[in-house]
């Protein structure tokens, strides 16, 4: 079996190194994953230059562009040969609710959705690195349980691990997207010159996390998994919609 793994802190990330280490004697493991930090990239890819890949002293494989990117030319003649699935992670900081609209390490899980296995994101809920051996414990598990799962083609599965030890941990809940508050208005900064500027403020605090969402089941000490699909159609609306075309039209 053959897995791609990327993420978005960047390829000498401390998560992408502890993934890679915890499949590497499962599977053939290649890693392909952004130069730096792209955090927040969403499912973007780089239209404005070309893309240079660098292979590292350790055989991972850097890309001056995002995690879409690296999946993307992984899946497209990059490789040698074709892998079986996409594995994303370990990223340092959750992806919860609304979260997974913006992160990169869950696009990456996405562009994997042409292959027939299930995409995989992993993310430890801390910015600290003290627990990682518990994400990576957990993304060698379901890993290697993939094989049974019945699932439609396309889906991704984001799976968020709590901060804590792996004896702390409480058990594995299915759990649906919670909602965040509206985030805090933009941090306006003036530099040396006068020119003004703008940092994007934290996200907003669970605004829908009670029991049944992924916000729930983390801060319970439970490791949550949220089935995704990339098809975003409301189909609910169709009929009300129709109604309001017909006199339109």
């Amino acid at each position: 079996m053959r897995i791609l793994i990327s993420n978005d802190d960047g390829v000498t990330a401390p998560g992408i190194a502890a993934l890679h280490a915890a499949l590497a004697d499962y599977a053939e493991c290649m890693v392909i994953a952004p130069d730096q930090d792209k955090s927040g990239a969403s499912s973007s890819l780089t239209l404005d230059r070309p893309l240079h890949p660098h292979t590292l002293g350790n055989g991972f494989i850097s890309i001056n562009g995002t995690p879409t990117d690296c999946v993307h030319l992984g899946l497209n003649g990059l490789l040698q040969h074709d892998p079986d699935m996409v594995v994303s992670g370990i990223n340092l900081g959750a992806n919860l609710g609304d979260d997974v609209l913006y992160s990169g390490t869950v696009a990456a899980a996405l562009e994997g959705r042409f292959l027939q296995r299930p995409a995989i994101a992993f993310s430890l809920v801390s910015r600290q690195v003290e627990n990682l051996a518990t994400a990576a414990y957990f993304a060698r598990k379901l890993v290697q349980a993939q094989g049974l799962l019945d699932l439609p083609p396309r889906t991704v599965l984001n799976v968020n691990i709590p901060n804590l030890p792996l004896d702390h941990i409480r058990g594995i809940q299915l759990t649906r997207l919670g909602h965040r508050a509206r985030a805090a208005a933009p941090m306006k900064v003036v530099d040396p010159r006068g020119k003004e500027g703008y940092w994007i403020a934290a996200a907003g605090d669970a605004e829908d996390g009670g029991p049944g969402t992924d916000f729930h089941a983390v801060m319970q000490g439970y490791v949550s998994i949220t089935p995704l699909q990339l098809d975003r159609t409301f189909n609910d609306a169709f009929k009300s919609l129709d109604g309001w075309l017909e006199g339109l039209r």
